[in-house]
């Protein structure tokens, strides 16, 4: 008895020691831009700067705000992350339920061909083509449409739909007379506020982080999204007013110098300016997160 409880103790040890370290790994870098993001470029560089703030400056925090088109880009990507997350869950809820009913016919072959997408894409130019042919280049509808669901999440919420609403009362509704639309809407979703919560979630961090269909889908920048806008800032900080060939002179040597610390500045800032709307999210949606990401783990 006493070898199972010291064995259990010992367990739980390595446990708590392993998990410390995932969060320790996980923790110091998103601290460590914090503080760097106001933080005196100079000591960052330098190596003073290891955990705390070290002569505070928000010099980066101002530079990046001060820039109009910033809250433009945020207005953008919260545009398309709000639509796209819509149309994502709008797509996807009825998708998954149909795809849990045994009585959908073909069943065995949909899903087979939704699997296909998953390891066979259509490829860069032919998406590019099509996106073009149907006259989305700049628009919002070229940022939303070309993802708006994928296979991956059809299968999660397939199986959340098949393990957690229960076979009875969807026939118990079917016998009071609801139709197949009427179930869904007033008996299943109500049920399906985790899956709705985490697919909603993942759909809303890939929108808000999109670069690339940005960078190939868009060519006016009054349309571009908050990242790309961000790069934009980056690169003009850190070419500043100097030329692409330099200079030898010490004026113009030390410009250069004060414009590396201002881009390492901004770069840290502009960081925290991209990641913290998704920070301040997410605790509000921890509770369905956690049951969500369970699905399809534990079987009855």
């Amino acid at each position: 008895m006493n070898r199972f409880l010291l064995s259990d103790r010992s367990f739980e040890t390595i446990n708590h020691t392993v998990l410390l370290i995932v969060v320790a790994l996980i923790t110091y870098p998103l601290l460590y831009v914090a503080s760097a993001s106001i933080s005196d470029p100079a000591a960052v560089s330098m190596g003073r700067m290891w955990l705390w703030p070290v002569e505070i400056t928000f010099d980066g925090y101002k530079r990046v705000f001060a820039d109009n088109t910033i809250w433009r880009g945020y207005l953008n990507t919260t545009l398309y992350t709000a639509v796209g997350t819509v149309l994502h869950l709008v797509v996807l809820l009825p998708c998954a339920y149909a795809l849990s009913r045994k009585e959908l016919i073909a069943k065995p072959l949909v899903l087979w061909i939704i699997l296909f997408t998953m390891l066979f894409s259509g490829g860069l130019i032919p998406t590019y083509l099509v996106v073009k042919g149907l006259g989305m280049l700049d628009t919002i509808w070229a940022m939303v449409i070309p993802n708006v669901v994928g296979a991956w999440s059809i299968l999660v919420a397939h199986a959340f739909f098949k393990q957690t609403i229960p076979e009875e009362l969807v026939e118990a509704s079917k016998i009071d007379g609801a139709s197949y639309f009427t179930v869904f809407l007033k008996v299943v979703l109500p049920l399906s506020a985790p899956i709705i919560a985490t697919m909603g979630l993942f759909h809303a961090v890939s929108l808000w982080s999109q670069y690339f269909n940005a960078l190939i889908y868009l060519s006016d920048q009054t349309m571009y999204p908050l990242q790309l806008v961000l790069r934009q800032i980056l690169i003009t900080s850190q070419i500043g007013d100097i030329g692409p060939q330099g200079g030898t002179h010490p004026g113009e040597i030390e410009s250069l110098a004060e414009q590396i610390k201002i881009a390492s500045l901004i770069k840290y800032s502009v960081m925290i300016v991209a990641a913290l709307p998704l920070l301040l999210v997410y605790p509000f949606l921890q509770r369905f997160f956690i049951k969500g990401v369970l699905v399809g783990s534990i079987k009855e």
